[in-house]
């Protein structure tokens, strides 16, 4: 998709970090902008920072299905399409052994990050078909959809699974000659506040702090890297360059079976 100007944008997960990046990066390409949160307050001040901006703002929990199709709706009586979809919201949980995870935020967190992206494609992906127009969808997975650190075990299998959905997706859609493409975000370390509103989110889930902020990727230079790779109609969307080898070494370690694995360090 070259041209971004004039056409409509739906992100989730919009009232901070890596989606709050995204609406105002669209907004600066002329795009208009339906913003999505299931925080009605913090929403209202990301849309304010969109400036004069053709936007907007549809409190949605993306864990609902009957929320997630009224967002579907608003976007589309409102500006009449949706051409770029980005399924960006998810939340974390306190790092912990796979065995020790409690079940029921394990289920919170699938509810989220998993199932927020199944309900994203399905209520988003057929009028995007049916209409016929070039369209794309990115949905936002993590380097931990492709490496499987350890104490993070839970939020690896939701970001794995979007990994592997978005290929499938990919893979339907040129299966139907449809005008659609596919992007899988899988960000490393980027100053996104994920910790903190997850933990405002769900207290229950306990607190083992945020990671530290020096270092990381700014949230708007993840929303350049997005654009670029719609503007490309590119799969994959890597923030981390420093990850190419042991990607690598990954898939010769599938390939061939005969060596272990050992991810590097996570702030990479």
């Amino acid at each position: 998709m070259d041209e971004l100007s004039g056409k409509v944008a739906v992100v989730t997960g919009a009232a901070g970090g890596i989606g709050l990046a995204l609406c105002e990066r669209f907004a600066a390409e002329g795009m208009r902008v339906v913003l999505a949160d299931v925080d009605a307050d913090r929403l209202a001040a990301a849309a304010e920072r969109l400036g004069g901006a053709d936007a907007l703002t549809v409190p949605t929990d993306v864990g609902s299905w009957e929320s997630v199709r009224a967002l579907e709706r608003a976007a589309t009586e409102r500006f009449g399409a949706v051409h770029v979809l980005c399924n960006n919201a998810g939340v974390s949980l306190p790092a912990t052994r796979v065995w020790k995870v409690d079940l029921a935020d394990l289920d919170w967190m699938l509810r989220i990050n998993l199932w927020g992206v199944v309900h994203g494609v399905k209520a988003f992906v057929p009028g995007m078909i049916e209409r016929g127009e070039p369209a794309h969808v990115v949905n936002t997975a993590s380097i931990s959809g492709l490496l499987g650190f350890a104490a993070i075990g839970a939020y690896a299998t939701s970001k794995f699974a979007i990994v592997g959905l978005s290929e499938s997706l990919l893979h339907d859609l040129r299966a139907r000659d449809a005008p659609v493409d596919v992007s899988v975000l899988c960000p490393g370390w980027t100053a996104t506040g994920l910790g903190e509103n997850s933990r405002r989110l769900r207290p229950e889930a306990g607190d083992d702090g945020e990671m530290p902020a020096d270092g990381a990727l700014a949230p708007e230079e993840v929303a350049d890297l997005v654009v670029a790779a719609i503007r490309e109609r590119r799969f994959w969307i890597l923030t981390h360059p420093g990850y190419a080898d042991v990607l690598e070494r990954r898939q010769r370690t599938i390939a061939g079976g005969d060596e272990q694995l050992v991810p590097p360090d996570p702030f990479l």
